[in-house]
């Protein structure tokens, strides 16, 4: 989701040199961009990456690097084993990284320490969602985000809280812009595409005949999403979690859509009574009437487009993802974050979500004031959908100077340095 809407900008972009190269006006014109997508691996669950390829028109990877699973440790060194490689072979004069996850850190390391020429020529490297603190170094993509920035060259931040977090970090002002979320630009994209999706009435969710489209009646429900270690590999923790929705699964269907690694934590746990995969059974009394099954209905992983539908139709959403907590403040879903913090404090501060921390009263006093909730909260700035339009353009600006006009009207103070975006911040903070 966050590297689509770039290798849709990199397109863009060389479609408008190649009319460029016809306007005869034209006395220079800029090389087009050429990309190689390197997917490492890391996240294999066929549902979880090919379909997403799919629903995002993303290209076939140019490399699949193939690494799978393992511990922290593992895992990254496998990633760097086979990365390297493809960095000597390709050269390129910029390494795109995003997000926080083993491949994010693993493959800054490489560029950071490569030389194509023995004279310590080495791409630039660019971090996609960078300055993102959640302050806890338990977690391990903390570490991912802290020694990524540190390595990068130019840092590309989401939200106001980046630019505080890097300043204090030393990271010089000149490397880092306030550019938007790319997951936003995904999710605008394909927002009006999700509404053809079917997986409202494939659950029952629907009532008959709808389809997903204008008019329909959906039966109110909630969506839950668990997948940090922290929360699903203690019994405890997630035992906490569950009996904290216990209030919720009474109010309405809570659908889950769980990664195998988590079945299998269910399983191994003996958590089963609390998961159903059904949505209604039929009265104990003999009766056809359908009574709804009090535990949360547990289904397959989704694709893109499928999940993006099954949340902006949401009554509430529960989850310990960041990705997610950004989404549904843009969808103005409201949001429990089952988490003690977040890296994303905006979505808290301006948008629908609140953290509910891991106890199970924290939970239950979270989900009802969610879904009492009035205020639909707010869009964070710069989360308009240009936000690859904007990486791009900086990119540009580091290998050329004769870049063709911008046709999405963005101005260069899109483009100012960290000071720059901070005093306009509070500028608009005082207004």
């Amino acid at each position: 989701m966050k590297v689509a809407p770039i290798i849709g900008a990199v397109r863009d972009h060389n479609q408008r040199l190649l009319a460029g190269r016809q306007d005869s006006k034209r006395k220079s014109v800029p090389p087009p961009i050429r990309h190689v997508l390197v997917h490492t691996g890391q996240h294999y669950d066929a549902i979880m990456s090919d379909s997403f390829f799919a629903d995002l028109r993303l290209p076939k990877p140019d490399v699949c690097l193939d690494v799978r699973s393992g511990s922290h440790a593992v895992q990254t060194a496998e990633i760097i084993r086979r990365f390297e490689p493809v960095l000597l072979r390709e050269e390129p004069d910029v390494l795109v990284l995003v997000g926080d996850v083993n491949s994010t850190v693993a493959c800054a390391l490489v560029a950071a320490k490569i030389s194509f020429d023995g004279r310590d020529r080495r791409p630039l490297i660019a971090h996609v969602e960078a300055g993102l603190r959640s302050f806890d170094r338990a977690m391990p993509e903390e570490i991912n985000r802290i020694l990524t920035d540190q390595l990068s060259d130019l840092l590309f931040v989401t939200e106001e809280s980046g630019l505080r977090n890097l300043a204090q970090e030393g990271v010089p002002a000149e490397k880092v812009h306030f550019v938007g979320n790319t997951m936003i630009d995904s999710l605008l994209a394909c927002k009006e595409k999700a509404e053809a999706s079917t997986i409202l009435d494939v659950l029952e969710l629907c009532s008959d005949g709808c389809n997903n489209g204008s008019g329909r009646s959906i039966v109110p429900y909630a969506l839950l999403t668990l997948h940090r270690p922290a929360n699903v590999d203690c019994r405890d923790a997630f035992l906490n979690i569950l009996e904290g929705l216990e209030d919720l699964v009474r109010e309405c269907p809570v659908i889950f859509p769980a990664h195998p690694r988590t079945r299998n934590r269910i399983r191994e746990f003996g958590l089963g009574n609390y998961f159903g995969s059904d949505a209604y059974i039929t009265e104990p009394t003999g009766s056809n009437r359908l009574c709804r099954l009090r535990t949360i209905r547990i289904i397959e992983p989704l694709g893109y487009l499928d999940f993006l539908c099954l949340m902006k139709n949401a009554k509430l959403v529960v989850t310990d993802s960041g990705g997610i907590q950004e989404e549904t403040t843009c969808l103005g879903i409201p949001c429990v974050t089952v988490r003690e913090n977040t890296e994303r404090p905006v979505t808290v501060a301006v948008g629908t979500n609140t953290l509910a921390g891991v106890s199970a009263r924290g939970i239950r006093e979270a989900v009802s004031r969610q879904l009492g909730r009035k205020s639909l909260g707010g869009i964070p700035w710069r989360w308009d959908g240009k936000s690859a339009m904007r990486i791009l353009k900086v990119i540009n600006r580091k290998f050329t100077s004769s870049l063709l006009p911008d046709p999405s009207g963005l101005q260069d103070a899109n483009l100012r340095h960290s000071n720059d975006l901070m005093e306009n911040l509070n500028l608009i903070r005082n207004l």
